[in-house]
């Protein structure tokens, strides 16, 4: 905090801040998965079919719209999402079955004071839990905070949507509170839960996921010997 000529309390000044750089869909290679720009006719018949050993729908009760019941309908959801200016989308590619497994977005970007959000994301049960996870995330914040000079990427949930919490806190996410009444969401109320990762915190959550992801952290039948947690210090984020 600084004073103005008025005596007045301001924010710091960022003598050397510069617009980052708008993000562009494009390929984010990692160890266990890649990130590919969504294309729904290419993409649409592997994320139909990778969705189906889910046993009910619960999956889709937090998002913004229901689950596609045929490819026709797979193809038309992603083809909306590409068309939605406002958003960057991905489909994460397993990179030993070269199958797509999942799809996820950046939004609500905000180059002049470099903020975006990391949103839609859908795993499919391939995904759920497992190394490809946590990679997806981790290449987006790199591509954000490393690549394209972004200050702040928030994560926004339904408040009741427990395992989206519980994933913004282990991906290193900080709670900043919740906006009551924010959206309605399937005829529903929604108390949105915020989250972000700043440039200050950056430094330490990125060791903690580079920590993780190493060969060393995970055994022959490639489980993991640590826990992302583990690595983040205490007062991280």
């Amino acid at each position: 905090m600084s004073l103005n000529q008025y005596n007045q309390p301001v924010g710091d000044a960022v003598p050397d801040w510069k617009p980052a750089v708008m993000p562009v869909p494009h390929t984010i290679s990692g160890r266990f998965i890649r990130l590919e720009p969504l294309d729904a006719a290419r993409h649409h018949a592997a994320l139909f079919a990778a969705h189906q050993p889910a046993p009910d729908e619960r999956n889709w009760t937090y998002l913004p719209y229901e689950k596609p019941q045929t490819p026709e309908a797979m193809q038309a959801h992603l083809q909306r999402l590409e068309e939605d200016g406002s958003l960057v989308n991905f489909a994460v590619v397993d990179a030993k079955t070269d199958r797509p497994a999942g799809t996820v977005a950046l939004m609500r970007i905000d180059c002049a004071s470099g903020v975006l959000e990391i949103g839609h994301v859908n795993w499919s049960p391939l995904m759920q839990r497992s190394a490809a996870s946590t990679e997806a995330i981790f290449l987006l914040l790199s591509c954000a905070f490393d690549e394209l000079g972004f200050r702040r990427c928030e994560w926004k949930c339904d408040n009741l949507n427990a395992p989206s919490r519980a994933a913004a806190l282990r991906f290193g996410f900080a709670f900043e509170g919740t906006f009551k009444h924010a959206m309605v969401i399937k005829g529903r109320n929604r108390d949105t839960d915020w989250f972000a990762i700043t440039l200050e915190s950056w430094p330490r959550v990125r060791a903690a996921f580079a920590s993780w992801l190493d060969a060393a952290n995970f055994d022959a039948d490639g489980r993991q010997l640590r826990r992302l947690q583990d690595f983040l210090p205490p007062d991280a984020p």
